[in-house]
């Protein structure tokens, strides 16, 4: 067992400073090995589970979002020793485990196979704390950044990463966390959301380099802190003194603020087509019970008739919520070739058009265009694939658009690594030969002048994936019409099945999540979702009430069922789990964005400095202290 730290150094000290070169090596060594050994102390203990608290309650349910530009400062205060605390590393991640189990909750509601998703992704996040810590002291000890600018660059790196591997999970960035701010969330065309989140860390690392490092010393009850009560090894350089910190802070939020309020004048919405969102209420334990089908498919006409009412130019169905498959095959394939496409979908079924027929009919009698979620199998290259579609239809015509999903949930929509890990299925609610295929490209659907870009289900979260997608119908003219796509994009249609999650803090926080979409594009979008919460959401991020909403679970029980709010006046809630129809005018928006021009250069940036701290550390293993003159 070796000595503590501090005996070490007086035993290295004590031998003779005058003796051979190579004691004088051996000697330095030792110091040297005293010097950088992790000081014995409660704080990462303490600081860690406080930053998961304070970050817990800056999300949804409680959605407390000021406390997120403090919620770092514990955390950050263990960035500060010189010397590494003892237990920083396996703290941090508890820490990290803290905040994300009972954030990701809400997995566990859809089947009892989903704890382990649940666990598994919850353990998984949770290593972004130390990894947070640990590029950030190799940043700030090592190469001497200042705690203001090393800490937002590895924390917007590690969220552009968080948001990537693995086919990405860009949830609770925190930038998110500022939602309801929107002269702060405006910035987002400039950079995504990804340049909130360096706002607020920024603020955070201010906050935590005004605190004494004596007093924190002290506070931690750490011993042998000699040389280390300094935050940068090179104190005499311009940016690092704390003036000039809190003046960097402060000038670019106070220029954040500034683009936002000029960004927020600019906005001239004008009126749009008379969209009606159809939101049942339906779980999807319920949806996937075939008994069930009828009562499902009756409850959404109803919702539709109300939309056809209030004169709704273009109405939009949620996720699969159509209860029968679309099957589409070439004509002229024989009846041999039709039932080799599937092992269990018979030869007539592929020539049965009795769903295209029920689509277009709804459509006729609406007068109204349709959105409208449904499953698809397509025949290709002597296979059915299987996709997460939606349809567009017009009347008189009948289907003129499909979309396939592009971005698939892992282990939702298809289970990777199946066929190399057997029996990795079990883990998931489906059979083992579930999975869906991805589409291959993005889609316009054009309703009059006004074009809309469908987006299924979690889609509306992925930034890179919306981005892109709006970039590509900006493309010139010529290559537009190499890729049949009709031209620049109007609106977003996000069709979403919500029902695994049973009116938990999922359904807000992916509504809060979609929101930043709109300001990243400048481009509005319209939410139809089962169970909720379907939106109309205009280009500053900003929920619109809808000109009337038709609360049919009121109807039911003989009361008023319309109101002009989207949040409920009685409960002061938004509307979740209820049979509802909401009728309103898309705001359209006719400013550009940088974001979507530039692409994602902002956090690439960042994630490529993230990957310099860490290879540095790596390569250079110097103490993290300066050795006394």
């Amino acid at each position: 067992m070796s000595a503590p730290a501090p005996e070490a150094a007086r035993v290295a000290e004590s031998m003779a400073p005058n003796d051979l070169p190579e004691h004088r090596l051996v000697v330095q060594a030792l110091l040297d090995k005293a010097r950088s050994a992790p000081l014995p102390s409660r704080a990462p203990w303490i600081l860690g589970p406080m930053t998961a608290l304070l970050l817990y309650a800056s999300f949804t349910p409680l959605d407390l979002g000021w406390l997120a530009w403090l919620a770092l400062v514990p955390l950050l205060a263990l960035v500060r020793f010189r010397r590494p605390l003892k237990g920083t590393l396996l703290a941090t991640w508890w820490a990290g485990a803290l905040f994300w189990f009972p954030t990701l909750q809400w997995m566990r509601l859809g089947d009892a196979t989903m704890y382990t998703a649940w666990g598994a992704m919850a353990f998984y996040a949770a290593f972004y704390f130390p990894a947070f810590v640990i590029a950030t002291r190799v940043a700030v000890h090592r190469l001497a950044l200042p705690l203001t600018v090393a800490a937002p660059l590895v924390w917007v790196g590690l969220e552009f990463a968080r948001a990537h591997f693995m086919t990405g999970f860009a949830w609770y960035f925190l930038g998110h966390s500022q939602h309801r701010w929107t002269a702060i969330t405006q910035i987002s065309d400039l950079v995504g959301s990804y340049g909130v989140s360096f706002l607020v860390v920024m603020v955070n690392a201010c906050l935590a380099s005004l605190i004494p490092m004596d007093r924190l010393a002290r506070w931690a009850k750490v011993d042998g802190m000699e040389g280390t009560t300094v935050i940068t090894p090179v104190p005499d350089r311009p940016l690092h003194s704390l003036r000039a910190q809190v003046m960097l802070t402060v000038g670019l939020c106070t220029a954040s603020l500034v683009y936002g309020a000029i960004r927020l004048s600019q906005a001239t919405f004008t009126a749009g087509p008379r969209v009606g969102l159809i939101q049942g209420n339906f779980d999807s334990s319920v949806k996937g019970d075939p008994n069930e089908s009828d009562r499902i498919i009756r409850t959404y006409l109803d919702l539709h008739m109300w939309a056809v009412r209030e004169g709704a130019e273009v109405i939009i169905w949620p996720e699969s919520m159509i209860p029968y498959s679309l099957l589409e095959a070439p004509p002229g394939m024989s009846d041999k070739e039709l039932a080799a496409l599937h092992p269990l979908i018979p030869a007539e079924r592929w020539k049965d058009s009795s769903v295209q027929t029920l689509l277009k009919n709804m459509s006729d009698e609406a007068r109204a265009s349709l959105v409208i979620g449904v499953d698809r199998y397509a025949a290709a290259n002597g296979r059915a694939r299987h996709f997460n579609s939606a349809a567009f239809v017009q009347p008189g015509v009948g289907i003129q658009g499909r979309y396939d999903k592009l971005h698939r949930v892992p282990f939702g929509e298809y289970i990777p690594l199946r066929d190399w890990i057997p029996g990795l299925h079990k883990f998931t609610p489906f059979a083992e030969n579930f999975g869906l295929d991805a589409g291959e490209s993005v889609a316009v659907f054009r309703h009059k002048e006004c074009r809309m870009l469908p987006l299924i289900c979690y889609e509306d979260t992925v930034p890179q994936l919306v981005r892109s997608s709006v970039a590509a119908t900006r493309l010139p003219a010529d290559k537009r019409a190499a890729e049949a796509i009709s031209g620049d994009v109007d609106c977003l249609v996000n069709l979403t099945n919500d029902g695994w999650f049973h009116g938990s803090s999922e359904l807000d926080q992916h509504l809060i999540t979609a929101s930043f979409r709109c300001i990243e594009t400048r481009v509005p979008m319209v939410r139809a979702v089962n169970t909720g919460i379907s939106a109309i959401i205009d280009g500053n991020g900003r929920l619109r009430d809808p000109e009337v909403l038709i609360d049919m679970d009121r109807l039911k029980a003989k009361r008023n069922p319309k109101r002009t709010t989207l949040i409920d006046p009685e409960t002061g809630r938004m509307p979740k789990q209820a049979n509802m129809t909401l009728v309103g005018q898309i705001p359209l928006d006719s400013r550009q964005s940088w974001y979507v021009l530039g692409g994602d250069w902002f956090a690439t940036a960042c994630l490529l400095a993230t990957l310099f701290f860490y290879g540095y550390g790596i390569v250079n293993r110097t103490p993290l202290i300066t050795r006394p003159a």
